[in-house]
């Protein structure tokens, strides 16, 4: 490819970044919509999660400082983005659905951690309306160069122009600190690595430095038996289930729970379920 075929190719590319169309703010009277990108677009979400915050059973600590902080934004106080983390199935994504319901103002967008890239753009055009917003990012985590590491990053703290002080962000992660982190990080900080940096410390704490961004953590931790056994007698009682039968139950929601390797309230939720199913 010769010099001047390869200048008229990049000057073709640049002017269709030129020609990109703007996103538009989401549109209608929606209350929460997801962001897809390519094209990017803004898609309404039909049906909210009934969920409310005190149906959320043994994370009663979490759930205050969530709220509390949730109460602030909506207020038009002093707030923290926030980032969920911990044991799987144990709340996180519910207590955001269960605060979009304690605050009906709110609005919510939700978007997939392989669009973040477009959070900027998102942004923009969440400026463009009057009402607050929530931004959530459900099941976030890293490898090493995704595009949208850097944007989320500057989303949170790092830009020249002031944040927005009618978005809050939330993520949740499995990953507290949201990027793998490898033995061999550990190595190349006693310098043991052959091809190690030579400041190795500064690569660990790059990748430690996007959760530090968020300022209210707050940890979720796996359930014992009997917080386990709670949560399940709750569902079968929403579920209708007589509460003759609980008792009786316990049991085989113990042994549900062994066989799904997990005590947490995404299994005692399935397995009111299917109590419930069979009762009916």
């Amino acid at each position: 490819m010769n010099d001047d075929l390869l200048l008229r190719l990049i000057q073709a590319v640049e002017a269709l970044g030129r020609r990109a169309p703007t996103l538009h703010p989401p549109e209608g009277e929606a209350r929460a919509w997801r962001y897809r990108g390519r094209p990017a677009r803004f898609e309404p979400v039909q049906r909210l999660s009934p969920l409310r915050l005190e149906d959320l059973r043994e994370i009663d600590a979490q759930r205050e400082r969530f709220a509390r902080n949730l109460a602030q934004f909506a207020q038009g106080r002093s707030f923290n983005h926030v980032l969920l983390s911990g044991a799987r199935g144990t709340g996180k994504s519910s207590l955001v659905k269960a605060g979009l319901n304690a605050w009906p103002a709110l609005h919510l967008v939700e978007i997939d951690r392989n669009d973040l890239a477009d959070l900027p753009e998102v942004l923009d055009a969440l400026a463009q309306r009057p009402e607050r917003f929530v931004v959530f990012c459900d099941d976030l985590s890293f490898e090493a160069g995704d595009a949208g590491y850097k944007s989320l990053k500057s989303a949170l703290d790092g830009t020249v122009s002031a944040a927005s002080e009618r978005v809050l962000l939330i993520a949740t992660s499995n990953r507290r600190h949201l990027m793998p982190e490898h033995f061999r990080d550990n190595l190349e900080a006693r310098g043991r690595g052959p091809d190690g940096e030579i400041h190795p410390g500064e690569t660990v704490e790059e990748k430690v430095s996007l959760s530090e961004r968020f300022g209210l953590w707050i940890s979720f931790y796996p359930f014992s038996q009997d917080e386990y056994w709670a949560i399940a007698r709750q569902w079968l009682i929403a579920m209708g289930v007589p509460e003759g039968r609980l008792e009786a139950l316990r049991q085989p929601a113990l042994v549900w729970a062994l066989e799904r390797g997990s005590r947490s309230g995404r299994v005692a939720y399935q397995f009111a379920r299917d109590v419930a199913g069979q009762t009916a």
